[in-house]
């Protein structure tokens, strides 16, 4: 039986299939053809919670006496958008000029395709790995989050599995095939203050409450002074309104409530919840400041509503895992790659829980757009690379 060691072929069977989340499409479907002909144990668990879609996630292992690294990352995709605006369709993997086109190529169908790849190679060649390698990938990563990685994080574990590493195939380069590892993130916290004022006609402010001066009042401490000036291995926190709105169409009528929403990515100088104390501190002394309320002699009334769950700082510091796989991108490419906390959130916020985690993948240039694609040589670096960390890593591993 032939085995998947080509990685654009891989992609190509996932790329067909059009798994936008919450749909599995097909994808885990492809994956498991891929996988058991490698030797892994499939199971595809369904996680479902009220309010959410029913999510269809893949756990696989190939057993083997030693250490046990796990390979994460997510089959759904975004949607299309305009798809009259596609070179060519968003499904078909088409090839042309050296690159495949279609949704998920770079984010992140294109990371597991090579990493299945370079087990298949590893198998092929020396007989597999001297351990223990799973695949963890879930079908809700790029939707709500909650019946995808961190379900399946507590049901394999809840079997008893237990990892000693994590690597996540997330396309985590910003221009070219080995610029960047990720080590860390920072935090990601959201939240919005809404003002609620006293509705009123524009001509007589006096006989109304304008809740959009409260809120200037507010946002301006939110935004001023900076929270940190960053840290040795991270960015400088930074808070970014990314809505203010008062849901009134008229010119003339003063409203009676106005709401920012803010989005605040912080680094190790806090946690979830300091960094709530300290928003909620500074909205206090900024609620009875006048500036922008001349003559109001009451604070500002003001609530505080966080949205949905944080994401928490963290910081790998596995020298064997971060060493090995830097040494293996300089081995395919000549160069090391940096190693960064920059950039949103991803699902190694939930496995950092369970063991040491990193992020390395393809070129995310295209990701999310109309055309994303890959080239096929990042393909066949990219196996590389995974297939001599895999050996690395266990040989490290079992010295």
């Amino acid at each position: 039986m032939k085995l998947p060691t080509d990685p654009a072929a891989n992609l190509a069977a996932l790329i067909r299939c059009a798994s936008v989340t919450p749909a599995e499409g097909g994808a885990l479907g492809a994956l498991e053809d891929m996988l058991k002909p490698l030797g892994f144990s499939v199971e595809r668990p369904v996680f479902s919670e009220d309010g959410t879609p029913d999510i269809e996630n893949l756990y696989a292992r190939r057993s083997g006496n030693g250490p046990h690294l796990m390979f994460a990352g997510h089959t759904d995709v975004v949607p299309v958008g305009d798809e009259a605006a596609w070179t060519h369709p968003p499904f078909a993997a088409d090839i042309a000029n050296g690159e495949m086109y279609g949704r998920g190529a770079v984010d992140m169908k294109g990371g597991i395709a090579c990493f299945i790849a370079a087990v298949a190679r590893h198998v092929e060649e020396n007989g597999g790995p001297k351990g223990s390698v799973s695949l963890l990938i879930t079908g809700d990563e790029e939707g709500p989050a909650i019946n995808g990685t961190t379900k399946l994080l507590e049901w394999a574990a809840g079997k008893g599995e237990k990892w000693d590493a994590s690597i996540v195939g997330e396309p985590t380069n910003p221009d070219a095939l080995g610029d960047m590892i990720k080590i860390g993130r920072r935090g990601s916290l959201s939240g919005s203050v809404v003002v609620n004022g006293r509705q009123g006609h524009a001509a007589y402010p006096q006989l109304a409450d304008n809740p959009v001066r409260g809120l200037m009042s507010l946002v301006d401490a939110l935004l001023y002074p900076a929270f940190d000036e960053g840290t040795k291995d991270f960015q400088a926190t930074n808070l970014e309104v990314t809505s203010i709105d008062v849901g009134n169409p008229a010119t003339n009528v003063i409203p009676a409530k106005a709401t920012a929403t803010f989005n605040i990515r912080f680094n190790d100088t806090w946690t979830a919840e300091t960094i709530q104390a300290e928003i909620h501190n500074r909205l206090d002394q900024a609620a009875g400041r006048t500036k922008y309320r001349p003559g109001k002699k009451t604070p500002v009334d003001y609530d505080i509503v966080w949205r949905d769950r944080p994401s928490h700082v963290f910081l790998t510091r596995d020298d064997r895992l971060i060493e090995t796989l830097s040494q293996s991108v300089k081995t395919a490419i000549g160069r090391k790659p940096a190693l960064s906390t920059s950039g949103g959130t991803s699902d190694a916020r939930f496995i950092k829980d369970y063991c040491p985690v990193v992020e390395f993948g393809l070129v995310g240039k295209t990701m999310h757009m109309v055309d994303e694609r890959v080239a096929l040589a990042d393909l066949e670096t990219l196996t590389q690379i995974y297939q001599r960390f895999i050996e690395d890593w266990f040989e490290r591993g079992a010295a």
